[in-house]
């Protein structure tokens, strides 16, 4: 079973949205705190009608690993937030660029339970997820570059 299965039959384990909602408020509250220091711009997710900010970093264990580290201000976008890093985490670049993001929010039905304005804060989350794994796999690449001096 994927990760997007488990994540599918854990959200569908409640018969309604209320049970789902809390289900997402359970999973935010459960969310490791975001150091205030990592809270800068290039971490905010601007389009997000919530405060969002997400970090990427290499894993100490393994270096080919990113995962994230994120906040959000509100209940319900914290909650989907921790889902996203739970599911986007301890994966290599191209295995993050391989998952498919769009097909758990459609098995989820995500987008006919959130207002338009929210949906389109999720896929800003996505891609900030993407964009900070990308400058970490940039800067990593950078620092195994030869200098040249001048």
């Amino acid at each position: 079973m994927s990760e997007i299965d488990e994540i599918v039959e854990n959200f569908e384990f409640f018969d309604d949205w209320d049970g789902r909602y809390q289900y997402l408020i359970e999973l935010g509250e459960a969310l490791p705190a975001m150091p205030d220091v990592l809270k800068v711009e290039e971490n905010w997710v601007k389009p997000c009608m919530s405060t969002v900010h997400v970090s990427a970093h290499r894993d100490e264990d393994n270096p080919a690993l990113i995962y994230f580290i994120g906040d959000c201000d509100t209940a319900i976008i914290k909650g989907v937030l921790a889902l996203l890093i739970d599911l986007l985490s301890h994966r290599t670049l191209s295995e993050i660029h391989e998952l498919d993001v769009d097909a758990l929010f459609t098995r989820l039905k995500l987008q006919e339970h959130l207002s338009p304005s929210r949906h389109v804060g999720i896929y800003a989350i996505v891609e900030k997820m993407i964009e900070r794994a990308e400058a970490l796999s940039k800067v990593e690449t950078s620092k195994l570059e030869p200098t040249i001096l001048s």
